[in-house]
């Protein structure tokens, strides 16, 4: 009798990339219970989590591995003797309306092990043919069963391999679907929390509209870039502190990049003239910030200026809190480096804040301070991820930027930005 693979093909249950039907349909609707699961967070939740951290835990969530087999790691599970029906095998001459008739022949069962998500070999891709591979996913492995009564191992390698070849041209068209389903979860994902997160905040305003006194309750937060006066910023869900929050101002991106490439002219100014600035003090160094940043700026009398607090800072403060703060500082080692940002955080108790460390250099070999800036700034207890600036000014081999944490709340974020400069010592 042939080698067969176990079954009747028109009726067999353990059809391969076919059981539960289109592999696109299977990925839009894990689209849209994505979409329904941001839905479903609480208003409290939206508007307090770090919208970075809940775009990452949600993509991890959501992301599928489409599974990879491991071909050196094939083997033969079972073998084992079973009852097999030739009453179809043409050579034997048997007439079939006497029904099955059964002699005594092998059952082989090869695994095939894989890595990924055991799911998708339910699911027909976009590139499929009308006859798909059979087996049986048990444990993380493939099984192709076999069965005959010759011994004949040459026609059981040739359709164990014939089997394989088919089953791995199925996965590349998996593969495919998947890739580009995860391509577009990042976007999809960033969208959908943005406009949820929209509405809520919409929904706040019509209500603060209507200028009828409003009871809210304690745990609703919200925070709103200040004007801009120039010229008239496994899988678990973030967890947020609860508690009460106010308003809080926050300062645009974009006037946070306009005050950083204002101190960047600055001081290239001063690398410029090294006799001029090389004797400087950090609390000289900063005035001259103070001067060149409040000349863009209105003097107001609500306190949208600049000033400092404490011995090196720059401030810029509205309604009292802290929205932007730097600290003027001679690079001393990372050790000192890092207390300089445990000083701002002690600073920056508001949501949003921006802040940069003006970092100068005159004693030691520049590049090497270059390359300690950021192994140091990952090394604190506080650091979350880097930060891209958006700004073609701000992006060179000498300004850095990061997100950090509040100590007590890893939802309260800060971008810091660190900026180093070089004032050669003159001879």
């Amino acid at each position: 009798m042939t080698i067969e693979n176990h079954g009747e093909y028109a009726m067999c249950p353990d059809l391969l990339f076919y059981k539960e039907g289109g592999l696109r349909d299977f990925l839009e609707e894990r689209k849209q219970t994505l979409k329904k699961e941001i839905e479903d967070y609480q208003q409290n939740y939206i508007l307090n989590v770090s919208e970075e951290d809940f775009c990452q835990s949600l993509i991890s969530k959501y992301l599928l591995e489409a599974p990879t087999i491991h071909e050196d790691k094939i083997y033969v599970h079972d073998t084992t003797e079973v009852d097999i029906d030739v009453s179809r095998d043409p050579r034997r001459m048997i007439i079939r309306e006497r029904g099955p008739v059964y002699v005594k022949g092998m059952q082989i069962t090869i695994a095939v092990p894989f890595n990924g998500d055991e799911k998708l070999f339910q699911y027909q891709p976009s590139t499929f043919t009308y006859a798909p591979p059979r087996g049986e996913i048990i444990d993380q492995e493939i099984h192709l069963i076999y069965q005959t009564v010759e011994h004949n191992p040459e026609e059981l390698k040739q359709m164990y391999e014939r089997e394989l070849n088919e089953i791995k041209k199925d996965l590349g068209w998996v593969r495919r679907d998947v890739q580009n389903f995860n391509d577009s979860l990042g976007l999809f994902v960033r969208q959908n929390i943005a406009q949820r997160k929209k509405k809520l905040l919409d929904d706040l305003g019509l209500v603060d509209a209507l200028g009828i006194p409003v009871k809210r309750r304690d745990s609703l937060p919200l925070t709103y870039a200040i004007p801009t006066i120039r010229k008239k910023p496994i899988i678990e869900m973030p967890k947020v502190t609860q508690g009460s929050f106010r308003p809080e101002p926050t300062l645009s991106e974009e006037e946070y990049e306009y005050i950083l490439e204002v101190v960047c002219n600055m001081a290239l100014v001063m690398e410029r003239s090294p006799k001029t600035f090389s004797k400087l003090e950090e609390e000289q160094i900063r005035d001259h910030f103070l001067m060149i940043l409040n000349s863009h700026y209105e003097g107001q009398a609500t306190g949208e200026t600049f000033n400092y607090g404490g011995k090196t800072d720059i401030l810029m403060r509205v309604e009292g809190k802290n929205v932007f703060i730097s600290e003027c500082k001679f690079w001393r080692g990372e050790k000192e480096f890092l207390k300089t940002v445990d000083q701002l955080l002690g600073y920056t108790s508001w949501r949003d804040t921006k802040t940069a460390i003006l970092l100068f250099n005159k004693n030691q070999e520049f590049s090497s301070v270059l390359n300690k800036i950021t192994p140091a700034t990952q090394s604190h207890e506080c650091y979350k991820r880097d930060y891209s600036l958006r700004s073609s000014k701000l992006k060179n081999e000498t300004t850095f930027s990061y997100v950090f944490h509040q100590p007590n709340d890893k939802n309260r974020e800060l971008i810091l930005t660190v900026m180093a400069f070089d004032i050669p010592r003159l001879g």
